[in-house]
């Protein structure tokens, strides 16, 4: 079981490496060689072509590239204060704000999954900050941890009830697919993968371990063991498909879900 110290220290390494690479990776994307790819707002700003000249104007101005790039250098000051000095209200509602900067320009979204748990990390933090001002710290990180561990928890819950729905899901034809339009893709015709039984085994794997994620309140070693399935489950997903933002995405909700088992397990020893 984790102390909120550990838990604390936990997620502010792993949210700072999180936050890092995809600060890094968006840098990259702003270099004049992508100038004329989809990243470029000169693209991107022919979504506004309904609204208003003013409005055009003033979202031409925020996302220009000086102002962008003063905003990933003040994104990567605040990652290393956050990382060197701890979190606080200026720092992490910064971060907020600046997360919600990128995500308007991508329309709520540019890596799916990997910033809706970033927001939610970050917004359990402002809870944090803000409910300090007037509760004992302790309280108000339980609070934030509490907030992170039940958007995580139904995150996994919801995603294997979906799967049960899809019969390609059922059947293991959606995991073949997935495989064939992966990095290494598409599988060999003789690949393990391709037979019925493996996939469908996979496919239920799958299923039932997302399915099952809210068994991890049951306590700290439940948390333990679903936490690091996730972990492998989101390397492989980042070994077959590159997306390396959504295994540090999740694992930075996972001390949070451990501590918060813990808790919980010392509420049921007191209740027997």
């Amino acid at each position: 079981m984790l102390t909120l110290p550990q838990t604390q220290y936990a997620l502010q390494i792993l949210l700072g490496i999180s936050l890092l690479i995809q600060t890094l990776e968006f840098w990259r994307l702003s270099e004049p060689r992508f100038a004329t790819g989809v990243w470029s707002w000169q693209i991107q700003k022919d979504d506004l072509g309904h609204a208003s000249p003013w409005l055009r104007h003033y979202f031409t101005m925020i996302y220009g590239d000086r102002l962008w790039r003063l905003h990933l250098v003040l994104r990567l000051g605040l990652i290393l204060s956050a990382l060197l000095l701890g979190f606080n209200l200026l720092n992490v509602g910064l971060l907020f704000m600046g997360t919600l900067y990128l995500l308007i320009r991508w329309r709520g979204a540019f890596n799916g999954g990997s910033d809706f748990m970033t927001i939610v990390v970050l917004t359990g933090l402002v809870v944090v900050q803000l409910a300090q001002i007037w509760v004992d710290p302790a309280v108000a990180w339980t609070a934030g941890l509490w907030y992170i561990t039940i958007h995580t928890i139904s995150s996994y819950f919801l995603s294997g009830a979906v799967k049960l729905f899809y019969d390609g899901w059922r059947d293991g034809r959606a995991i073949i697919a997935f495989l064939d339009g992966a990095i290494y893709g598409p599988l060999a015709a003789d690949s393990v993968m391709r037979k019925p039984v493996v996939a469908v085994m996979c496919s239920w794997a799958f299923i039932l371990w997302e399915c099952s994620f809210p068994m991890v309140l049951l306590g700290a070693d439940w948390a333990v063991v679903w936490c690091a399935i996730a972990v492998l489950f989101h390397f492989l997903v980042f070994w077959f498909f590159g997306l390396n933002r959504f295994f540090w995405a999740w694992c930075v909700t996972f001390p949070a879900v451990i501590y918060c088992a813990g808790q919980l397990s010392l509420v049921y020893s007191g209740a027997t």
